[in-house]
Formats: C-alpha cells, structure tokens, sequence
C-alpha cells in the first residue's frame, strides 16, 4: 500500500506539480507578465454571470478600458448574449474549460476536449476561434505544454482573492492599487458560483474595480487585451537579442528578482522603478567623504541599485553610450529629489551617514554630488568586475567590442555622498529638525547638526 502511493506521489509530481513550479517561477511557455509594456491587462475569469458580467462591462466602457475574459464554456453557453457583447465591444475572449474543474484530475485528452468545446461555443456565437487558454487555478499538467501550438497559456502577475466577500471593497482596492503598475497582469472575477467563491463577491470586485480604474486614468495608465499586450512585449528589445544574451538576461532579471526579495529592497518610486535602497551597515575600510565625514565601519548607510530591467531596456534602446548616459542621467534627475523626500521623512533613513553604491558606470555620478572611490582590491572587487563586465557587454551600446577597447577602465568604483549633502541640496532637512522647528528650537540644533557627521549613499 505504501509503495503503491509512493508511486502515485512520483505520478502525481511528475504530471502536475513539477510543471505547475516550472511555470510559475519561471515562466515556461506561459505568459504571465508585460515586462516593459507600459499598460497594464484586466483579466476575469468564470464567467460570464448575467448579474455581475453586464455591469462590469458597462464600467470598462465608462472608463474606456478593454480587458480579457476566460470564459467558463457551460457559462458561455447559457449566456450567448453576453459572448457576443463582450466581443462586439472590443474585449478578448479566452478559455477557462468547459467546466471549472483542476487540470490536475483530469487526463490530458478530457482537458483538450474542454478546450475544444469552449472553443467551438465561443466561435459558433463570434465567428472568431481563440487562441488564448487560462488552466483553472492557474493549474498546468504536463500536457498542458504540449498544447502551446494550439493556445497560447496565460496566467497573471497579481491576483487579489477577490472572490472572498469578507476581503471588502477598501482592502480589495488597496491591494488593487498596490499591484496598478505597467506590465501587470491582474487576475479578477465577475462571477460567485465557481465551488469557494462566494456568490456576493464580485459586488466587492466592481467597486474596487472602479476605484482602480479612476487611479489609472490619474496615472496616464491603461487597460490593454492580453493579446495586444502580448505584442507589444515580443516587440521590447528582449526579443532582438541573439538567444545566448536572453538567456543571460533572464538569468539576471531573475537574480534582481530574489535579490529584491531577499534583502527586501524598496523603490523610491513604484509607479517607475529606477532607484531602489535598503539601510545596512557600511563593512568597509574607512573612506573620507569629504573634509568633515569619514565613513567607518558599522556607519549606517543607505544603499542604491538601479533598477537592472530598466538599465537593460535603456542600453538597448539606446544608439550610443552618449545617449545613454543622457538617458541615465535624466531618471537620476528625476529620482534624487523623490529620494531625498523620502529620506527626509524617515528617522531611521535619515540616521544614516551616506548613499553608497558600486557601479561601473562611475562617470556620470559626479553631477549630482558623489565622490568615486577605489573599491578596494581583494576577492570582492575581482568578483564584482566580473559579474558586472558580462552585464555591461549586454547592456552597453557598443557591447562586448566596449570591453576589448576599453577594459582597463572597466574598473569598479564605489560612488558615495553624504545625506545631508543629498537632503541639503533638495531643499530637505532631517526629522529632528523639523521637530525642533516646531518646537522652536531649531537654530540651537542647527548649530549642532553643523558639526555633526550625517549619513550618506552608496549606488549599484
């Protein structure tokens, strides 16, 4: 007996399990997010519903938003009038089975038969077959990827548990909110009867809907159909690099990822990431910042990176290293005031010495107030100059012919400023002071804060 659900295990595993990680962590032959696309995709899944789905499609029309419907085939069939609106109105119509069942307990030839039939109901009532297939729960066996020439696999970027009725419409739309960024595939329900739904929910999902809807419109944002998304991402530079370089990206992007993760990075603006920072403690050898500050060991220090996808999706969009550098040099003109805000109204940022990083793009950084430094010699600065040469080469304009050229000044540097330099030159001042302005003890502390060593940065 136990060998025999030893076995099942191993089965089960092997058909659903592995292949369900495979594609969510790695995205394997499914599409799941617009990386670079600056619009972000509506998606709905189970129904249509003849209570729910002719409201939501009124809302998308008041707000000019198309979005993608993975419909439930049963459903389709009951509500044909529903299909042929929801396509007459510019929406794309994709498939969810024929019935809301796992693919995980089904054989491979009952789930094509599912497909088909969703299919076959969908073109009797448009005229127009699908190519566009959303597994239930997101759920992919190991057949699943065989069907790619037949339907393109779609699961989602963000999803809300908006079929939960206790969730609430302002929790609901805060997390909508959170996750209305460019690229984003969000995953929603315009119907209550899929088993664990609740049948009230979607009246939640409406009034979050709009909420979002109003936000987008704010934020120059718009909602696109899959497919359009889908081709607006196999047009990104991505797709023009020889396959080596994809992979090598790829790689990359999926490091930053944990890496993001990890050392839970935060982003001085969400809605256009560019400059991201943590607080950590400096471990390197002393380094004067200028003729006051020394940076020592143990310094609290607020660390920069610069977003890799957006570096990437610069350096190959650019036709020269000078218009990169101008490129480069603009979002930082846009990030450094954000960020001195964001310092200025946090104490625990604002207890830190410097900004630092490490960066072999080392030239520009002085026109808005760093120092470059040697990194010092040793297994760090050998291992750094190596991980960023290879990135460099794919990133840079010129490509690897920059690193025979040039190579020996492709060195790594440290660049750091003092934070009081950063939150002086934005017109910011530190918490405390604001505190003793209020309290009307500000020139006392100004005059201690002048021989007071502050934080600074460190850039990646």
């Amino acid at each position: 007996m136990e060998t025999l659900l030893l076995w099942l295990f191993y089965i089960s595993s092997f058909y659903a399990f592995i292949p369900g990680i495979i594609s969510r962590l790695f995205g394997y032959r499914v599409f799941r997010k617009g990386n670079g696309v600056p619009d972000f995709a509506l998606t709905f899944d189970d129904g249509p519903d003849p209570q729910y789905t002719p409201r939501l499609l009124d809302l998308l029309k008041k707000y000019d938003a198309k979005a993608t419907f993975f419909v439930v085939g049963s459903h389709a069939e009951s509500n044909p009038e529903l299909i042929r609106r929801i396509h007459a109105e510019g929406h794309l119509i994709g498939i969810h089975n024929y019935v809301h069942r796992s693919n995980w307990v089904m054989r491979p030839g009952t789930v094509q038969k599912q497909i088909q039939r969703t299919n076959d109901i969908i073109y009797n009532l448009t005229g127009e077959r699908s190519t566009y297939y959303r597994p239930p729960w997101g759920i992919v066996n190991l057949f699943d990827f065989s069907k790619r020439r037949q339907v393109k696999i779609v699961l989602w970027s963000a999803m809300f548990g908006d079929w939960r009725e206790k969730l609430g419409t302002d929790r609901l739309a805060e997390k909508m909110l959170a996750r209305l960024n460019p690229g984003e595939v969000m995953l929603l329900h315009d119907c209550g009867t899929t088993p664990g739904a609740d049948p009230e929910a979607p009246e939640h999902m409406l009034a979050a809907l709009e909420r979002t809807l109003i936000e987008a419109q704010k934020r120059g944002l718009k909602s696109i159909r899959i497919d359009d998304m889908i081709k607006a991402a196999e047009a990104l530079p991505m797709k023009r690099l020889p396959l080596r370089k994809r992979v090598v990206v790829r790689l990359w992007l999926l490091w930053e990822s944990c890496f993001h993760f990890l050392f839970r990075l935060q982003t001085v603006t969400p809605e256009h990431p560019w400059l991201h920072y943590r607080l950590r403690e400096y471990q390197g050898e002393p380094v004067p910042l200028d003729g006051k500050i020394t940076l020592t060991k143990g310094d609290p220090v607020i660390e920069l990176h610069i977003d890799n996808r957006q570096l990437f999706e610069l350096g190959v969009q650019s036709r020269s290293a000078a218009q990169l550098a101008i490129r480069m040099i603009r979002r930082m003109e846009a990030e450094m005031p954000h960020l001195a805000r964001i310092i200025s109204s946090d104490e625990e940022l604002a207890s830190a010495k410097a900004l630092y990083g490490v960066s072999m793009i080392n030239r520009g950084p002085e026109k808005f107030g760093f120092t470059i430094r040697d990194l010092p010699d040793g297994i760090f600065a050998r291992l750094t100059k190596f991980y960023l040469s290879i990135l460099l080469s794919i990133i840079h304009p010129a490509g690897g012919a920059r690193l025979k050229v040039r190579s020996d000044a492709l060195v790594p540097k440290m660049i750091l400023m003092p934070v009081s330099q950063l939150l002086q030159a934005h017109g910011r001042s530190c918490p405390e002071t604001k505190r003793a302005q209020r309290s009307g003890t500000g020139s006392e502390l100004d005059d201690s804060l002048a021989e007071t060593e502050l934080p600074g940065v460190h850039a990646h």
